[in-house]
């Protein structure tokens, strides 16, 4: 991989990042209670992570300029582990052996994807 696709392909990580944390943001505004119907949708938390969405999928389609087809889905499977460990430190969710294992495979898919390509 050269170093442009290895940029690009940081930008699709960044991307894949900012999009799980915009995730984590709706979640958080759904478990509040909120006085209305339209606070619920027109809150600050929820308005950021539509624009982190619009971002993440700006800088997505940016850094497919440069990066191959075969190698986005892959990168994009990162989002696998983001939201996993939000999930584990934020929400206090159980990691069970299943998702250990699920995970251990989306690494591992990488992995091999990284050496053969």
């Amino acid at each position: 991989m050269n170093s442009t696709v290895a940029l690009y392909a940081l930008i699709l990580l960044v991307s894949v990042f900012v999009s799980a944390v915009s995730q984590v943001m709706l979640k958080v505004s759904a478990n509040r209670e909120h006085a209305s119907t339209v606070r619920e949708y027109a809150n600050p938390l929820v308005i950021g992570a539509y624009a982190m969405f619009v971002l993440s999928t700006l800088m997505t389609v940016y850094a497919y300029k440069e990066v191959p087809l075969s190698l986005g889905p892959v990168l994009e499977s990162t989002s696998y582990l983001y939201v996993t460990a939000f999930g584990a430190l934020i929400f206090k969710e159980k990691v069970t052996p299943r998702k250990l294992v699920a995970l251990a495979l989306i690494v591992g898919g990488i992995c091999v994807f990284a050496l053969l390509g």
